[in-house]
């Protein structure tokens, strides 16, 4: 059932009054409107809670509340210490120490043991592919005693602390050691973590709305703010984050002032966002976004090369643009490695033409032996600029004559769905449509962008054991002319093999009423430290 802005403000409050408790706790949940920030993020309704369970950008932003890191990228990228007091590396470049700070301690009051990061590094390693690359050259990790642990490697990886501290997802997120060990394939739903907000279970009401509390026993670092780095300050004592699907709906709410964030303010708003002198656009991540077209390796038609070559020829990167986001600032991308990075180049781009190439793409899709099967495309309803470019993509194969069916769902539904391997009449996809950070294109080891070996790649599974075999020397590679030389071959092997279809590069501002402010703008993460309303 759709919900009006009235009735999600309504439905909040209500959800407050109706948690029976003691009058003093009551008190400490309901917390003066000055001292509530509410947000609609945009990046889809949250239903997965684990972040390493999912690389869902909307699950990253809670993980981001509840759990802490070792280390965090500063406003510059550089990894500093954010959970580590102090860490050494042996003479051999092989083994790691790493000390926790003191007075760090989980929700439920038990304190945070080296046990805890142990098993979260070796959980985490599992999916990520920073992680997968940390666990193939570990020798061992071990807890030393209860505030220090130690990653033994069998040979030097010089990016290891940079890997610990990427902000991508999956982020390694410290765990309590029971949540911890349980596989990645099964969900983490306490949300018990050791950040700065707690999430507010009694408050939560999924599809509607979820809280975070200021959590009063989190000791932050004494560097300043820094990126995501140094010291996480809050300065609310309560963060609603609002699902509101409707953009128009949204946007009133932010108007009305009862909002005070919305993530993804429609583009046909942006003057009237200008001309009020209560809003504020903001664009948060100055490295802006890559939007790509995710194709299924295991199901036909794109387990065919041919197919997924077809999609290449088809994509008139342009058109994407003007429906996702007609910024004068957007524009196309034919680079693996994003368009301003240290590694972007034209290697092998010769498939691209301006418009596209309808034809070429037709002749492709008959030579991978297509007969008129369906193609799903997982189509997210609440997220506009997704929405309208799957349409238009859908559209597009029609034209060719592919039988393209749109399956649409909130991103929740898209995000659970995706993770499905099976055949269409299994409730399986063929394409989905997603984006990533232009800072993120420039990272081939924590981007799961990049991974491409099959089962043990995200979503999508692309295999290339070419393209592997030049990914894993990435992390070896240490001047800067040599990584660019590096990144021309690989992005020449992946055009070949098309791991993904780059649809367009994207600037997105946030829109905020001008009395929030102190808003962190970093890559990935929407930091909800820091923020206050003056």
């Amino acid at each position: 059932m759709p919900f009006s802005r009235r009735d999600l403000i309504r439905t909040g409050v209500a959800a407050g009054a109706a948690v029976s408790i003691p009058s003093v706790l009551r008190a400490q949940t309901a917390p003066s409107a000055a001292r509530t920030a509410r947000t609609v993020i945009g990046s889809g309704d949250l239903r997965v809670f684990d972040p390493i369970y999912t690389a869902a950008t909307i699950t990253n932003h809670h993980g981001a509340a509840i759990y802490d890191t070792l280390f965090s990228p500063d406003s510059k990228f550089m990894p500093q210490p954010q959970m580590v007091e102090k860490w050494r590396v042996s003479d051999d470049k092989k083994t790691y120490t790493f000390e926790l700070r003191d007075g760090l301690g989980w929700y439920d009051g038990a304190p945070i043991t080296a046990a805890g990061c142990v098993a979260s590094i070796r959980r985490w390693g599992q999916v990520d592919s920073g992680g997968q690359l940390n666990l193939e050259r570990t020798k061992d990790i071990s807890r030393k005693d209860d505030k220090t642990f130690a990653i033994a490697l069998k040979e030097p990886l010089g990016l290891l602390i940079d890997i610990l501290a990427s902000p991508l997802s999956s982020c390694p997120y410290m765990m309590r050691e029971k949540d911890a060990r349980l596989p990645p394939t099964e969900q983490v739903t306490a949300n018990i973590g050791s950040g700065p907000f707690k999430f507010n279970e009694p408050l939560a009401k999924p599809g509607v709305s979820f809280a975070y509390d200021r959590n009063e026993k989190y000791v932050p670092r004494k560097e300043p703010s820094d990126g995501l780095a140094g010291a996480k300050i809050v300065n609310v004592d309560r963060f609603i984050w609002e699902n509101i699907a409707d953009e128009q709906t949204a946007f009133a709410a932010l108007q009305a002032g009862e909002i005070d964030f919305l993530g993804a303010p429609p583009v046909d708003f942006y003057s009237v966002i200008e001309g009020d002198p209560s809003l504020n656009l903001q664009i948060l991540d100055k490295t802006g976004s890559e939007v790509y077209a995710r194709l299924n390796f295991l199901q036909k038609p794109f387990d065919n090369v041919k197919a997924r070559q077809a999609m290449l020829h088809l994509i008139d990167q342009e058109a994407f643009v003007r429906v996702m986001a007609p910024n004068p600032r957007c524009g196309r991308t034919v680079t693996v490695f994003g368009s301003d990075t240290l590694y972007s180049n034209d290697e092998n781009t010769g498939w691209y033409s301006k418009g596209g190439d309808p034809e070429k793409a037709r002749q492709l899709f008959k030579e991978a032996g297509y007969t008129g099967e369906k193609i799903v495309i997982l189509q997210p309803t609440n997220i506009a600029f997704l929405n309208h470019a799957s349409q238009l993509l859908a559209a597009e194969l029609r034209k060719i004559g592919v039988n393209a069916e749109l399956a649409p769902s909130d991103w929740g539904g898209v995000v659970t769905r995706r993770a499905n391997t099976g055949p269409i009449e299994n409730g399986g996809w063929n394409i989905f449509i997603t984006s990533g950070s232009g800072y993120s294109q420039g990272d081939t080891v924590g981007n799961v962008f990049f991974p491409a070996n099959g089962d043990k790649a995200w979503v999508g599974w692309p295999k290339s054991d070419e393209f592997e075999a030049l990914r894993i020397k990435w992390a070896d590679v240490d001047a800067l002319e040599a990584r660019k030389g590096l990144a021309r071959k690989m992005q020449n092997v992946w055009w070949d093999f098309v791991g993904s279809v780059m649809l367009g590069q994207t600037f997105w501002p946030i829109a905020r009423r001008k009395n929030l402010t102190g808003l962190i703008g970093m890559p990935s993460i929407i930091p909800m430290w820091n923020m206050q309303k003056v």
